[in-house]
């Protein structure tokens, strides 16, 4: 049966899990939503999932959301190792707790001060911005003990973590001061399977989307 992938392309979290899809060689049904014109909020999609948020995958009797349960999911059910999800306690202790620093602190500083900018014409603020860079500054710290996020192999945590400081980028947040940041990054984009189709092209479609939105 096929993986039905309920997503929209600019989004961090939809572009982590098809960033993972292209490291296992899984191919997806996709389907898009148009969250600006209410697709999510369908009768359809809300009955498939109660909390109709993107990215939602279902594989056969699973329905799944949250994107770092997607990504951990995919790995343990169609991974030919456990290289991208470590099996070891320790190792996956570490990878998991990059995962919940991503969704508990990186992400969600840079959507508290851009997605009100974007999409309600909210005025940016200093002290947001700054959130921002105090969360850099943990992830520049992160990287300088390892030659990815978590350990000297590439892993989810470098998938999900990709996917956000991508965006970061796209809205014109200076990485440059962060060494390790730096180069991790540019080592993601060489190294990480199918990077230019599953996370620039969305890149590149946020990019435009926020040009819109912001013009004056």
């Amino acid at each position: 049966m096929p993986i039905d992938f309920y997503y929209t392309p600019g989004s961090p979290p939809c572009r982590s899990v098809l960033l993972t899809a292209k490291a296992l060689g899984l191919e997806l049904n996709l389907k898009t939503l148009d969250l600006h014109h209410g697709e999510h909020l369908k009768p359809e999609f809300v009955k498939l999932n109660p909390q109709h948020c993107v990215p939602t995958l279902v594989d056969g009797d699973l329905v799944l959301w949250e994107s770092r349960a997607i990504i951990v999911y995919l790995v343990q059910a169609y991974g030919k190792n456990d290289s991208l999800f470590p099996k070891d306690p320790k190792k996956q202790a570490l990878v998991n707790q990059r995962l919940q620093f991503d969704v508990s602190t990186l992400y969600p500083a840079f959507a508290d001060q851009y997605y009100p900018w974007i999409f309600a014409g909210v005025p940016k603020s200093d002290d947001k911005e700054k959130k921002i860079h105090d969360t850099l500054a943990f992830l520049e710290i992160f990287l300088g003990s390892s030659t990815w996020a978590a350990g000297d192999s590439v892993t989810v945590a470098d998938v999900a973590l990709v996917a956000s400081i991508s965006t970061f980028e796209a809205v014109g947040i200076d990485l440059k001061k962060y060494a390790n940041i730096s180069k991790w990054f540019e080592k993601s984009k060489s190294t990480l399977v199918g990077y230019q189709e599953a996370n620039q092209k969305g890149i590149d479609g946020f990019k435009i989307m926020v040009a819109n939105l912001t013009k004056k």
